[in-house]
């Protein structure tokens, strides 16, 4: 199924502690998400090679903005951005339950979560995938 026609309900489970359906190449090892079935774009091997994999949802903070100003309806200004790498292998942007970016720096601990953004037209909680941070225990 092509990248574009996936619905979110495919890209992550429901579960409390969300995982990420990814995919890992059987010929050279890549992993990557949001799974694509085209074919390896690291080593060319075709659709055959590619197989589904879950990610766990957690990796460390590779870089992060605050959104301030937003023109779109989905989601109100400020908002944080931020790449995430997963502990799995691939690096994703996604949107953080943070709001702006105090208190945040590269190399901490995110984890995955579904936030409730909405309701749809049967009142039904909309939920999205976010990353929030972690806090480590020592």
């Amino acid at each position: 199924m092509p990248e574009s026609s996936l619905p979110n309900s495919d890209l992550y489970s429901g579960s409390a502690e969300p995982t990420l359906n990814g995919a890992h190449c059987r010929a050279c090892g890549y992993v990557f998400f949001p799974p694509q079935w085209y074919g390896c774009e690291v080593c060319g091997a075709g659709l055959e090679q590619l197989e589904s994999k879950s990610l766990a949802g957690q990796g460390k903070l590779s870089s992060f903005a605050t959104v301030h100003l937003h023109q779109g309806k989905g989601i109100e200004a400020p908002f944080t951005v931020g790449v995430i790498v997963l502990d799995d292998g691939p690096a994703i942007r996604a949107v953080l339950t943070e709001k702006t970016d105090a208190g945040l720096k590269i190399g901490d601990h995110m984890r995955a979560v579904l936030v409730a953004v909405a309701d749809d037209e049967s009142n039904a909680p909309v939920k999205e995938l976010r990353f929030a941070k972690q806090e480590t225990t020592r």
